[in-house]
C-alpha cells in the first residue's frame, strides 16, 4: 500500500474516532483529534476554506483547487465522522432509553481522562492561565444547572444548534453533543438520524422526508458555524494557545456536574413528540437513588464503566503517539 493510501486510511480512522466522540456528550470530536496530531492541520485546513477557492478551480482547474483545499485530508476525515454517526446513532438512542446510569458513567469517565489530556498540554500554568481554567469551570458550572430546553423541531432553532454544536466539536474539550443536551435538541437530532435508517428500511418515504430536512438544516447550521467559528479559533490558538486551553480544560470540570449518572428529577418537560422528559434534575448519591426509585443503583458496574472510558482514551493517546514515531521513523 502506498504511503498516500496509508495517510488516508488513517485519517478515516481518525475521523471514526471524532464521529463517535461527536455523538456521545463526553469527549469531542476536536480532542481526538488533538491527541492523535491532526488537529491544527484540520483546524488551518477548515478556516482555509474561501470563495478564492473557486477562481482557483476556474483559472486552474479541479486538481489545483482541491490541493489547494486540502481535500484529501477533509474527505478522508468526514467520511470517518459520516459513517461513525450513522453507526452509533441508533446504539446510543438504546443505551439511553435503557442502560442510562451505565451509559453517563461511561461518558464521565471519557470527560474525566479529556481533562488530564488536554489539561496537561498548557506548557505553563501561569496565573492568567489558571484564571482562565476557574473561569471556564464557572461558566460550564453555570450552564449546566440551567433548565435546559424542552427540546423543539423549530426548523431555525435546529439551524443555530447545528451553529453553536459544531463551533463546540472542533474544539479540544467541548463536546457537541453535550451543547446539544444543554439546547434541548440532543434527542431530537439523534432520533431524526435513527429515523432516517428506519425510513430506508421500511420505505417510509414521508418520514424519511421529515427528519431528513431535520437533518438538512441541522447539517447546513454546521457548515455555516465551522467556517465562521473555524477562522476566530485558529486566530485565538495563534495568538495564546495556552490561555485558551486552560478555559477548554475549565469548561470540561465544570461539565462534570451535568454528567453525573444518578440524579432526582424535579421536574418534567413535553417535548415535540409530546414525550415526558426530564426537564431540572439534581445530582444524588447512588444510595439515595435507589431509596428514591427503588432500583439498583448499578454502583459498581458504573464505575468500572467510568474507568474503562478512562483507559480507552489514555490507550488512544498512547497508540497515537507511539503510531506517529513510528511514521516518522
Amino acid at each position: 500500500m502506498s504511503k498516500d493510501k496509508k495517510r488516508f486510511f488513517g485519517l478515516v480512522a481518525r475521523g471514526l474516532g471524532m464521529g463517535a466522540a461527536d455523538v456521545v456528550p463526553g469527549v469531542s470530536g476536536g480532542t481526538i483529534a488533538f491527541i492523535t496530531g491532526i488537529y491544527e492541520e484540520l483546524l488551518e485546513t477548515i478556516s482555509g476554506i474561501k470563495f478564492s477557492l473557486l477562481k482557483t478551480w476556474k483559472k486552474e482547474g479541479f486538481k489545483a483547487m482541491w490541493k489547494e483545499l486540502n481535500g484529501n485530508f477533509l474527505l478522508a476525515i468526514f467520511l470517518g465522522i459520516g459513517i461513525s454517526i450513522v453507526s452509533f446513532a441508533k446504539l446510543l438512542k438504546y443505551l439511553l432509553e435503557h442502560h442510562e446510569i451505565l451509559l453517563w458513567s461511561f461518558f464521565f469517565g471519557l470527560i474525566i481522562s479529556s481533562i488530564w489530556l488536554v489539561g496537561k498540554t498548557v506548557k505553563k500554568w501561569s496565573a492568567i492561565n489558571i484564571s482562565g481554567l476557574l473561569m471556564g469551570a464557572i461558566v460550564a458550572y453555570v450552564i449546566t444547572v440551567v433548565s435546559p430546553s424542552s427540546g423543539t423541531s423549530n426548523l431555525f432553532y435546529i439551524f443555530l444548534c447545528g451553529t453553536l454544536a459544531i463551533s463546540a466539536m472542533i474544539l479540544p474539550g467541548i463536546s457537541g453533543s453535550f451543547i446539544l443536551l444543554l439546547l434541548g435538541v440532543y434527542t431530537t437530532i439523534l432520533g431524526a438520524v435513527s429515523g432516517i435508517i428506519d425510513s430506508l428500511k421500511d420505505k417510509n418515504w414521508e418520514m424519511l422526508f421529515d427528519q431528513g430536512t431535520i437533518i438538512a438544516v441541522f447539517g447546513v447550521g454546521c457548515v455555516f458555524g465551522l467556517l465562521a467559528f473555524s477562522r476566530l479559533l485558529n486566530y485565538l490558538f495563534k495568538r495564546n494557545k495556552d490561555l485558551i486551553i486552560a478555559i477548554l480544560t475549565g469548561f470540561l470540570v465544570g461539565s462534570l456536574n451535568k454528567i453525573w449518572p444518578w440524579k432526582e428529577t424535579t421536574e418534567w418537560g413535553i417535548n415535540s413528540h409530546g414525550e415526558k422528559i426530564p426537564l431540572v434534575q439534581k445530582n444524588i448519591s447512588p444510595q439515595t437513588y435507589a431509596d428514591i426509585t427503588g432500583t439498583d443503583h448499578q454502583a459498581l458496574f458504573a464505575i468500572l464503566l467510568a474507568i474503562t472510558s478512562l483507559l480507552l482514551v489514555i490507550g488512544l493517546e498512547f497508540f497515537s503517539k507511539r503510531n506517529n514515531k513510528i511514521t516518522e521513523n
